[in-house]
């Protein structure tokens, strides 16, 4: 099995695939990010379902690369035998999802195998595979993928393969395409056109990018890879495009990102405007404002890319597991869990866009109105808080920091952007909640704030403290919290989220086994030395977590620092936000 920084990412802004080294692609869940994969090799072996083409002899050396600023991978495989280039893609949607696979000869001839493998419903249903109208099409359910190339396949091993030659110059073309199983074949693309489109749709996209004068490149791809886990029809953003890729290799910490959470989608907002993709803002605006439409106590911490509301967690038994990390989840019930935050984060979200000029309408502040209402009468209850803990709600403190964060920013709205409220209200609320987390999160002997009220944990989330502007970055108590917190919670910069005693953890988050270094909370830890007037420390720290991206510029959710690889869901929207905004931060002040 390949380690997860070993895979690349391609996608149609709808859904996405990953790529390994050796070409081939062992997720895809078709037709949407959330819909069941296709290709699951990822989560268990090649009999669940993979597509892979490369030289069939094995012994090649490899290279990879996007091309430009672009989601159109090229993979350079060079042996005795010759050099050959494969190119994917998955080219913007037009009706169905396709995969672009182009194989091309640069010097020799080299011997090349394609075996496709397809898996429908996570791996367990191998389908129905005959031929119509010059395509290969495989049949299973409502589902149906339909396979062109210019080369002849036969079947082996339940399997579609096909071995061919490529010398210099050959170009050999395969199309993928995804389509209801009730609906006629789909009329095959132009593998051609569609690459050239592709990569105009990509390049065009980030040339619209406000530049950044350090850090370009690794601020570009990190805003491409956001704009990948959009979906564009809504303008959702789901926060990995992976399910089950563990936390702790082996162990149970394993979950279902490929849903849109509140908190994350907020923050790429102000990833997109700062680069000035207010196109983008706006159609996240749109699809928040749609999705917690209704009652205030319905509002949930994350959704499905159409707002979907029910997100039934079980558990597929039939995979192994990446690394034998079991359970595999399919769907997250943390959607049921109380998280006082994204309160804050959704009011600060909807002030930001107001205040870079993103249009609001009156029905968007009616429903902010009802919210904070709302989290007036809730917003001293315990909750799982931003970590998602399956063990006790506590008084968790970054919970009160964003609950005073959407009193504040409601009470600015009427003050500041000529909104209509009860803004005296709303100020005591915000001025009482900033008092009792004074009182009751800090502890004058740890010299921090702790993860929840009489707690003598440490928890990296409070290093939003200042970002958000709860207090100032130089306030005595935040700087030590950021100094004990670098002391104690990170090594060598790279910060867990939370204390990760084993002795102790149960009584947090329910769950057994460690866990890597979280990578946002590592951009957080930059950030929070710059505000705390230490910007050498805050660039030299945020230049070594650039050091850890794949050699295609992606991150995962965190960093195994024993290992020395990445772990979790990949690649993770919450640690590229944390790159972009650390970036901007960084370069700006």
């Amino acid at each position: 099995m390949a380690r997860i920084e070993d895979y690349a990412l391609i996608g149609d802004t709808q859904t996405a695939a990953l790529v390994g080294r050796d070409g081939s692609i062992d997720w895809l869940c078709l037709p949407r990010f959330d819909s069941a994969a296709c290709f699951a090799a990822l989560l268990g072996d090649s009999d669940n379902g993979r597509w892979i083409i490369g030289p069939a002899d094995g012994r090649v050396s490899s290279r990879r690369r996007y091309r430009g600023d672009t989601l159109v991978l090229e993979t350079t495989w060079e042996s005795t035998e010759g050099t050959v280039r494969l190119v994917d893609l998955m080219p913007p949607r037009d009706q169905a999802p396709d995969i672009v696979r182009i194989v091309e000869g640069v010097s020799g001839s080299v011997a090349m195998r394609s075996v496709l493998k397809l898996r429908f419903d996570y791996g367990q249903l191998v389908p129905w595979v005959h031929r119509v109208h010059g395509q290969v099409a495989a049949v299973a359910g409502p589902d149906s993928v339909y396979l062109r190339s210019d080369v002849p396949h036969h079947g082996e091993d339940f399997s579609t393969v096909a071995d061919f030659r490529v010398s210099a110059g050959d170009r050999v073309r395969f199309v993928l395409t995804w389509h209801p199983s009730h609906e006629p074949a789909p009329t095959p693309i132009d593998a051609d056109v569609h690459l050239d489109a592709t990569e105009s749709f990509w390049s065009d996209w980030a040339e619209d990018c406000h530049p950044v004068e350090a850090y370009r490149d690794a601020v570009t791809r990190s805003l491409l890879t956001l704009k990948a886990l959009t979906y564009s029809p809504t303008g959702g953003i789901v926060a990995a495009p992976t399910t089950s890729l563990p936390e702790d290799i082996g162990g149970e910490r394993n979950w279902d990102y490929r849903y849109c959470w509140l908190r994350d989608a907020t923050l790429t907002l102000e990833c997109m405007l700062n680069a000035g993709f207010t196109e983008e803002a706006a159609a996240w605006k749109n699809w928040l404002l749609r999705a917690i439409a209704g009652s205030p106590q319905d509002l949930q911490i994350m959704y499905g890319v159409a707002g979907e509301r029910r997100l039934p967690e079980y558990e597929a038994d039939w995979l192994t597991g990446y690394e034998q990390s079991r359970p595999v989840r399919i769907g997250n019930a943390a959607a049921g869990q109380l998280q006082l935050d994204v309160f804050g984060e959704v009011m600060d979200a909807l002030w930001i866009s107001r205040a870079r000029g993103v249009e609001s309408k009156a029905v968007a502040w009616n429903l902010q109105r009802a919210l904070v209402d709302h989290l007036a009468t809730i917003w001293d209850q315990p909750d799982e808080g931003i970590w998602e803990v399956r063990g006790p709600r506590q008084q968790f403190t970054h919970s009160k920091v964003m609950a005073w964060v959407a009193f504040d920013r409601a009470a600015r709205a009427v003050e500041e952007q000529g909104r209509n409220g009860p803004a005296k209200r709303w100020r005591a609320i915000a001025d009482q909640v900033h008092r009792d987390v004074c009182e009751q999160a800090w502890s004058e002997r740890r010299g921090a704030f702790m993860q929840a009220y009489g707690s003598d944990r440490l928890d990296a989330a409070v290093l939003m403290i200042p970002r958000v502007g709860f207090l100032p970055g130089d306030d005595p108590r935040v700087v030590s919290t950021v100094d004990v917190i670098e002391r104690e919670l990170s090594h060598d910069g790279m910060v867990h989220r939370y204390d990760t005693d084993p002795e102790r953890r149960h009584n947090v988050d329910g769950l057994s086994g460690d866990e890597g270094s979280f990578l946002a909370c590592s951009f957080w830890l930059a950030s929070a030395l710059h505000y705390t007037g230490r910007p050498a420390r805050a660039r030299d720290l945020f230049e070594r977590l650039l050091d850890l991206r794949n050699d295609v510029g992606l991150l995962a959710e965190e960093y195994d620092v024993k290992l020395g690889r990445q772990v979790g869901n990949f690649p993770q929207a919450f640690s590229h936000i944390g790159l972009v905004n650390s970036a901007y931060l960084l370069n700006n002040r």
